[in-house]
């Protein structure tokens, strides 16, 4: 028997084969892999947990519970397991506003690592515009929405256009613009509109927070965020645009291959300015959701995590705006989880952005994980090339065989 034949289907180990078949379906790849990614960093997190004396299966249930996905033995006045998942939800909004930002730029071949600058700028523009006003809420809310997506998408667009015009590099110019921000925004606020107290800038008025805070309902006290919903609905047409429209496809040929995009007839220089412009907006609403929702302040000299925790879950979400809702949702949860956890189940709440770190450790392991399993496909389920050609020499064979019979 040939080597080639010895490498069949059959010698193959059925679960390895099962595995590669689940796995191996390019259609569901986008979610298989990502789902596979993180069961591997939880069987990870639970190596640590083991290592330090605790029950990891004690740790992720309490951390469920800390998040409101699951209900807790007791509860504090006024408060239930809705109460907590609403609160988890009010964090989540910013985060899933971030990673489209991310995504969308990402679409078009750029890097926007500069998500947290725009946040900060945008909040920074909405708080002294809108939030220090007397505006009634029913204009407030939605001008403090406007603001962030104008700003922000100026932003994006100025990024994109020094990228277009003089070729340079988004990362560097959205790091330098920013500390650029930082800083600039940090003397204005320690000059003109800090807290004494908090050393913060000074809370803004609930009638321009994008958070009902402490509203009671049922005999519960809960936080409803107005943009959570408003970030649902986002997510659901950034992948309308993206799969359905001529624009999404034009950002989409420009960060496959700008040469070829170009050659084909489609303005790069405009979809690259486009793409940034729209990823901007995204963060600018990031940045409202965030210093005018799920906080009522902010604090200087310092750029929100949110920005670049955004990239990573960005890219666990595979860049799919459904796949962004869920790696959104997933990684809220372990933040807002990890303090019950800690005090539960005596796990440190560092280990939280232990599991973190894992899970987007391995979520960055994607595409090695889907070479992987081609290779595997092709070594165990699929007919080998030579086969395959030995196969079709003999049809073609036979059929001039019977060919020249039927003559006859």
């Amino acid at each position: 028997m040939s080597k080639t034949n010895s490498k069949s289907p059959k010698n193959a180990n059925i679960i390895y084969r099962a595995f590669l078949k689940c796995m191996g379906n390019e259609k569901w790849q986008p979610v298989s892999i990502p789902l596979f990614s993180i069961l591997l960093s939880l069987i990870a997190a639970s190596i640590v947990i083991l290592l330090i004396g605790k029950n990891p299966l004690n740790a992720f249930y309490n951390l469920l519970q800390g998040a409101g996905v699951l209900p807790k033995p007791v509860y504090a006045g006024y408060k239930s397991m809705l109460t907590d998942l609403l609160t988890m939800l009010n964090s989540m909004t910013p985060m899933l506003f971030a990673a489209l930002a991310v995504a969308v730029a990402l679409k078009a071949g750029l890097f926007n690592i500069g998500v947290s600058g725009q946040m900060l700028l945008a909040g920074y523009v909405a708080t002294v515009l809108v939030g220090y006003s007397e505006l009634n809420g029913i204009l407030a809310k939605p001008l403090v929405l406007a603001i962030g997506i104008v700003v922000g998408a100026v932003y994006g667009g100025i990024v994109g256009w020094l990228k277009y015009k003089f070729n340079i590099n988004e990362v560097v110019s959205t790091i330098m613009f920013n500390y650029i921000v930082q800083y600039v925004l940090s003397f204005f606020i320690n000059s003109h509109y800090i807290d004494p107290v908090s050393r913060q800038s000074k809370y803004i008025r609930s009638s321009a927070r994008l958070t009902f805070v402490n509203v009671e309902i049922a005999g519960l006290k809960m936080d409803l965020s107005v943009g959570i919903i408003l970030a649902l609905i986002t997510a659901f047409i950034i992948k309308f645009i993206v799969d359905k429209t001529r624009i999404g496809y034009e950002i989409k040929a420009v960060g496959a291959n700008p040469k070829a995009a170009k050659y084909a007839g489609i303005n790069v220089g405009r979809n690259i300015v486009l793409a940034m412009v729209i990823s901007g907006a995204l963060a600018g609403l990031a940045g409202v959701t965030y210093y005018l929702g799920y906080f009522a302040s902010i604090q200087p000299k310092v750029l929100a995590s949110t920005g670049y925790d955004a990239i990573a879950v960005s890219l666990l979400g595979s860049g799919n705006p459904i796949g962004i809702i869920f790696s959104s949702f997933l990684i809220s949860v372990i933040d807002k989880g990890s303090t019950y956890m800690s005090s539960t189940a005596g796990v440190r709440q560092e280990i939280a952005s232990v599991i973190t770190g894992l899970i987007l450790l391995f979520s960055a392991c994607g595409t090695f994980i889907k070479y992987k399993i081609q290779r595997g496909k092709e070594k165990y389920l699929e007919v080998p090339d030579e086969s395959r050609r030995n196969d079709t020499e003999a049809s073609l064979l036979q059929e001039d065989h019977e060919r020249k019979e039927g003559e006859e």
